[in-house]
């Protein structure tokens, strides 16, 4: 069980989604995890479900005048199940600590519920009031000293039935988002000093597709 705490304070970008210019935002969003780890087949799996509290204030320029909304409520409930396909058999921590890497395959799915603050009369909502899922498949390799892994993963939306985008209601959607990311990290031993020197790289791209 975890709980972590973001504060973020700086301009926010709405993409055109509402018609809203100069947008800024300040806000905190402490978020409640739960996280369990299992055997899924004979394959080391993962389950975790978020829930975040968000609370804000978002000031922007809407039809040439400046306005100000202080928002407090649910965001969207998630969740992830991960497995791994390949390299990764469930183990006990006796085994687990004599275990050297290889290639590891994996896949996930990841689920947005719509349970979030959401009025379609508000241009700012905390919650997207519609689901949201995202497959997820990756890839890791250990040789000697270095480490690679990436993944690739695409968002796909529902309708959104209640949006109400400058008093013109109509309904949402979305075109389908693809993300990947690859990684190298090496892990050097210092002559000055025991432990371990991690050096990392690394790169992504995220766009429709």
């Amino acid at each position: 069980m975890t709980l972590t705490y973001s504060y973020y304070d700086g301009r926010v970008n709405f993409n055109g989604t509402i018609p809203v210019k100069n947008g800024t935002v300040t806000f905190s969003v402490p978020v409640f995890s739960a996280y369990h780890s299992f055997s899924f087949f004979g394959r080391s799996a993962n389950v975790v479900a978020s829930l975040p509290y968000g609370v804000g204030t978002f000031q922007g320029e809407l039809n040439q005048q400046n306005r100000q909304v202080y928002r407090s409520g649910l965001l969207d409930f998630t969740a992830r199940f991960a497995v791994k396909l390949m390299g990764g058999q469930a183990m006990k921590p006796r085994e687990f600590a004599k275990w050297k890497q290889k290639v590891l395959l994996g896949a996930s799915l990841r689920i947005i519920a719509p349970t979030g603050q959401y009025d379609p009369t508000k241009l700012i909502n905390w919650g997207i009031n519609r689901w949201a899922f995202k497959p997820e498949f990756g890839y890791s390799e250990r040789r000697g000293n270095w480490v690679r892994d990436g993944y690739a993963g695409v968002w796909f939306y529902t309708t959104n039935p209640e949006f109400d985008a400058g008093r013109v209601s109509k309904p949402q959607t979305e075109d389908p988002i693809g993300s990947a990311r690859s990684k190298a990290i090496r892990a050097t031993t210092s002559s000055r000093a025991p432990g371990r020197r991690w050096t990392a790289t690394s790169g992504g791209v995220e766009q429709r597709v």
